[in-house]
């Protein structure tokens, strides 16, 4: 009877689980399917499987130029890895070095400033778009990618504050003693012990940088007028119209965007399980 209640709750688990994985696929495979289909319209129809399979709307979206002639798709990408790699560099040096001088030093301000963090975090980023705009167009860096790298940089480092200090707090002090004793100083402290043994809270930091930086769209929008200097998900917006919608080419873009993220989640992913629960318990 024991044996019987266990596989049927088995069976009952793996239903439940396939029915779940199934709805949260299914409107990505609408959406390669419409990608993968010839033309612009939308098709009502809720089977996944295209009638026909054609790579015109990947051809038409990277292959997309300016009246110059320059490739415009290419510049586009070109902005996004730059703005996004830049705002993950710039992400993990302030995070790391500030969330380890919360975690480890006692300083005047302290409290202050992790709250001043946390406070940070509870208003949108649409709240400040427009004293944005007129700081960035102050310093001249509207359609510049430094301006979004700035504007993404400063948005996303609280939260990455927050994260690696709560993950430096389940790192043992006596580590850190131990190499004072034998003559380490602190930033070898911190380069060839801390660093290495925070590797998983660094690579979901890292990836919640470039993410923030790759998929932001409000922000990018107002700060960018000419497509060259647009990034990939307001290039993906461009395919919208007042009167109609490019349902393909907008498919194919959006399934292209997705690519970058998705092989960085796969490169990270031996981090991502010990990086999610960082912090949760204080050892």
């Amino acid at each position: 009877m024991t044996d019987y209640s266990s596989r049927t709750g088995r069976l009952l688990t793996h239903l439940v689980l396939i029915t779940v994985t199934v709805a949260t696929l299914y409107p990505l495979l609408l959406v390669l399917r419409i990608a993968f289909s010839p033309g612009q319209g939308f098709d009502a129809d809720l089977s996944p499987i295209p009638d026909a399979v054609t790579l015109d709307n990947f051809r038409a979206v990277v292959g997309e130029r300016t009246a110059d002639g320059e490739w415009l798709f290419g510049r586009q990408l070109l902005n996004s890895t730059v703005i996004a790699v830049a705002t993950t560099l710039l992400g993990i040096l302030f995070a790391t070095t500030a969330g380890y001088a919360f975690s480890r030093f006692r300083f005047p301000g302290r409290r202050a400033g992790l709250m001043a963090f946390l406070v940070s975090q509870m208003f949108p980023g649409v709240m400040m778009m427009i004293p944005l705009y007129l700081i960035l167009e102050h310093l001249g860096l509207l359609d510049a990618p430094l301006g979004l790298i700035l504007v993404y940089a400063t948005t996303a480092i609280p939260f990455c504050v927050w994260m690696l200090k709560g993950y430096f707090d389940t790192i043992p002090k006596e580590l850190e003693e131990s190499a004072l004793i034998d003559g380490a100083s602190r930033f070898t402290i911190f380069w060839r012990i801390i660093l290495p043994l925070s590797m998983p809270a660094v690579a979901v930091t890292a990836l919640f940088s470039f993410m923030t930086a790759w998929n932001e769209f409000v922000l990018a929008f107002t700060f960018m007028s000419e497509p060259t200097a647009f990034t990939l998900p307001v290039a993906v917006n461009s395919y919208v119209g007042e009167k109609s919608i490019e349902w393909g080419k907008f498919a194919a873009a959006s399934v292209l965007v997705s690519l970058p993220v998705m092989a960085l989640f796969y490169a990270l992913q031996k981090h991502l399980t010990g990086g999610l629960t960082a912090g949760a318990v204080k050892g």
